[in-house]
């Protein structure tokens, strides 16, 4: 069984066959994977792809899509188990929009929902672009609250963004990074243990943070070794203008458990011993892998500055070392995010040529993004993997 490109005979939006990545990937009879998709649609009179509408029509017409996707893949909105919605700086405000319109498509199924608040996207007057992934049956709730629950399929379970608001829904730890995510680890190991797991099951998360945090953002080292290990997950972290409605939230977080026994997978890279993430945790048979941008691992050096192109290239070489060093090859790779800073978005269609050379068919499924910046002010994109494994695939 290996992961196919899901393509509907009816999709009218536009030509999806030009691009290096799928609309989505089949992991089997039961699961899919489906890129991000934004209100984006061919426009023959003005002959380029336009997004058009505000945020309730863009989220409706996202939602078209994906159920057009999940139709040719024998799937439906019950079977989704875990949607981020990926909605601009610009849009925040108009959030419940599109909570109302996700609201309706799904009724009372509850998926797993992660907020993640970009810079912008990259279609022009896009404010949204939304991700689902899917597995017959749509797996079970087990914790969280109605608006923001955790839900698990199979061995994983997928928990909503957490903040940093007590029980009494009190944000805790004003203009503090690190208070903050102590709180948001505590709400998480709450939410984990209403599922029969603890934080030593996390196997990934992303950091959403803002500018204001940075000051602050090595202190937070600190509650990431209180609570997780002894194997730590894959981790990103992303700076963003903005990581919730709410403008005094410093940092919010997206965490992935597993049920499955996990192990570290590194390369073979000194520097991550003095960290509190991993290369990638394997976690039966999925990859959860960290995000990774042009640094060079053993000097723990930038490379290639100013040039996205020759960073994407490297980064996605890095990514195939983690790959061959769980035993996996590129036909692994069922899924990737592409955050890019605003100064390499000029050049930031260079990085599809990269893709079709270092990645192969079936394509991942893919969502890319504009963040307010990275972690190294020389990095221009930073990658965001998820790889599976597969029978008869490998380096």
């Amino acid at each position: 069984m290996t992961p196919s490109a899901i393509r509907p005979a009816d999709f009218p939006w536009f030509d999806y066959s030009r691009y290096s990545f799928s609309l989505g990937l089949s992991l089997g009879p039961d699961r899919a994977a489906l890129s991000g998709h934004s209100a984006s649609a061919y426009d023959p009179g003005r002959g380029r792809i336009v997004v058009e509408g505000g945020m309730a029509e863009q989220s409706r017409t996202a939602y078209r899509k994906i159920e057009a996707i999940l139709r040719s893949a024998g799937l439906g909105f019950g079977d989704v188990v875990r949607v981020v919605e990926n909605v601009t700086a610009e849009g925040i405000d108009h959030y419940a929009e599109a909570e109302a319109v996700r609201a309706e498509v799904f009724g009372p199924h509850t998926p797993a929902v992660n907020t993640v608040v970009v810079h912008r996207l990259l279609r022009p007057g896009a404010l949204v672009e939304i991700e689902v992934t899917a597995d017959r049956g749509g797996g079970a709730a087990c914790g969280g609250t109605p608006h923001r629950p955790a839900r698990a399929a199979g061995d994983i379970v997928y928990l909503s963004t957490v903040h940093p608001y007590d029980a009494e829904g009190e944000l805790v730890g004003e203009g503090d990074p690190e208070a903050q995510v102590r709180q948001i680890f505590r709400n998480a190991e709450a939410v984990l243990k209403a599922c029969g797991l603890g934080m030593e099951n996390v196997v990934k998360t992303l950091e959403m943070i803002r500018p204001e945090a940075l000051e602050g953002y090595r202190y937070t080292g600190r509650p990431r070794r209180e609570y997780l290990g002894p194997v730590y997950p894959g981790a990103a972290g992303i700076l963003q203008d903005r990581v919730a409605p709410d403008d005094r939230v410093l940092i919010s977080y997206d965490f992935t458990a597993s049920r499955a026994p996990r192990s570290a997978v590194n390369p073979g890279w000194d520097r991550y011993r003095r960290l509190t993430y991993s290369p990638a945790v394997r976690a039966g048979g999925m990859l959860f892998m960290s995000g990774q941008a042009a640094l060079d691992p053993e000097t723990g050096r930038a490379v290639f500055p100013g040039d996205v192109a020759a960073q994407a290239d490297y980064t996605y070489a890095n990514i195939l070392d983690v790959l061959e060093a769980a035993g996996m090859g590129p036909r692994n790779l069922i899924k990737t995010i592409e955050y890019v800073a605003p100064e390499g978005l000029a050049e930031y269609r260079e990085v599809a040529a990269v893709r079709r050379r270092r990645l192969c068919e079936p394509w991942p499924a893919s969502t890319g993004a504009v963040c307010h910046s990275l972690l190294r002010k020389e990095f221009l994109i930073e990658i965001d993997p998820l790889a599976m494994a597969f029978e008869g695939t490998g380096p």
